[in-house]
């Protein structure tokens, strides 16, 4: 198939896209990009005195045995959350495949976008990144640049638009895919996906 004047591979750009891949691929990034530092103190952990805090028979009340404990204010928390990796695998042979159905959906929807180049040379400007997407016509859409390799004077021109990401081949991913609602590729980053895709 072709993408503008670019012959592109219909095994990448042309698959048959499945709503269920695609869910399994973004819920297992979003996993993975969990910190998972989230903790609270139990009772054996919070601070308080060992008191025992009312006499255990003739009051009338519930027995208590110490502040610590998590039905009163203060106490620890029961069953609260703990540090934890939230990672699971997930098969090369699925996130592959969601990679190219991610590629396939936004070619069908014809928001890829080919160019030779990004012409921001010796230092960064923001003027002509927005230039770049006037020109596209694509400066009010939330824009995916796939580039292929890290250059830090377009990385730097780009960054302060916030409704554009910056992204080399080598870490091109679904979720950012979905996300965006234009891709734009710059040529010699293609060869790239395609060692991305192989499976």
């Amino acid at each position: 198939m072709k993408i503008g004047n670019v012959e592109v591979r219909d095994d990448v750009f042309n698959v048959k896209v499945k709503k269920h891949v695609l869910w399994e691929v973004v819920k297992w990034q979003l996993a993975c990009r969990r910190q998972g530092t989230h903790s609270t103190k139990t009772r054996g952990e919070v601070a308080y005195s060992g008191r025992k805090i009312l006499p255990q028979k003739g009051t009338g009340h519930a027995r208590r045995g110490d502040r610590g404990a998590n039905i009163l204010v203060g106490g620890g928390v029961a069953h609260g959350p703990k540090p934890r990796d939230y990672w699971y695998p997930l098969p090369k042979k699925v996130r592959k495949l969601a990679l190219k159905m991610a590629l396939s959906d936004k070619a069908k929807n014809n928001a890829i976008f080919i160019v030779d180049s990004i012409n921001i040379k010796d230092k960064p400007k923001t003027k002509k990144a927005l230039e770049f997407l006037k020109n596209l016509k694509i400066d009010d859409k939330k824009v995916l640049i796939v580039i292929p390799e890290k250059d830090e004077v377009i990385y730097k021109s780009f960054r302060n638009l916030p409704t554009v990401k910056m992204i080399t081949a080598e870490g091109l991913n679904t979720y950012d895919i979905l996300w965006s609602d234009c891709l734009v590729l710059v040529k010699s980053a293609i060869e790239k996906i395609y060692k991305r895709v192989e499976t």
